[in-house]
């Protein structure tokens, strides 16, 4: 919970997450489509100076959620979620590369699949405030695992008829196929934007 502060009231409701679901997105639309196309997409998100100097440090959310909105928007929902989930993909690459240290990914390739996942799912809720901002993450860890995200910021104040969060539905299984077991899938079985209290990924492998 976040406490008021006498000095700086005005930035006392702003919950941030890291930067990968601004940064990865630009280079997924990159992938796919000219740099006339990405301009137009930030500037209407309000992140076109995120195109000259990409974030470093944790983004406030709602920057998040209107670069997602402004895709489906623009794109149309399901080429806005083969962005989303190319984005996923690496960023799930950029934190084995980075984040996670090398002795920890060769521990986890040792371990059982039911095991590491235990311990991957431990490592991912440590780090909920790293994704999550304002929402609240949930995690069964009995196979099949689950993963909840209560207040997601990918489909804050969406509707749909489809789930909407591939971001984080590739970037878990991203993890998990490198981590707990190659044939590891993820699928969002309930989203906020079809009326679910909360947007939750079921794991199998």
């Amino acid at each position: 919970m976040v406490k008021p502060s006498m000095t700086a009231p005005e930035t006392s409701t702003i919950h941030r997450i890291g930067p990968n679901a601004i940064t990865r997105v630009a280079e997924a639309l990159r992938e796919s489509g000219p740099e006339e196309r990405v301009e137009r997409l930030y500037a209407l998100a309000g992140l076109a100076h995120y195109l000259a100097q990409p974030p470093e440090k944790m983004v406030d959310e709602r920057e998040v959620t209107r670069l997602h909105q402004v895709l489906r928007d623009e794109l149309g929902i399901p080429a806005a979620l083969e962005i989303a989930r190319s984005a996923g993909v690496r960023t799930g690459d950029y934190l084995l590369a980075h984040r996670i240290p090398k002795g920890v990914q060769v521990l986890l390739k040792w371990l059982p699949a039911r095991l590491a996942s235990q311990v991957l799912l431990n490592a991912i809720q440590r780090h909920a405030w790293t994704f999550a901002g304002s929402g609240e993450l949930r995690v069964r860890k009995t196979y099949p695992p689950h993963l909840a995200i209560a207040g997601c910021c990918i489909c804050q104040g969406a509707k749909a008829e489809t789930p909407l969060c591939d971001f984080y539905a590739a970037a878990i299984e991203r993890l998990f196929q490198q981590l707990v077991h190659p044939r590891s899938r993820v699928t969002e079985t309930q989203c906020q934007a079809l009326g679910a209290e909360a947007c939750t990924f079921e794991v199998v492998w």
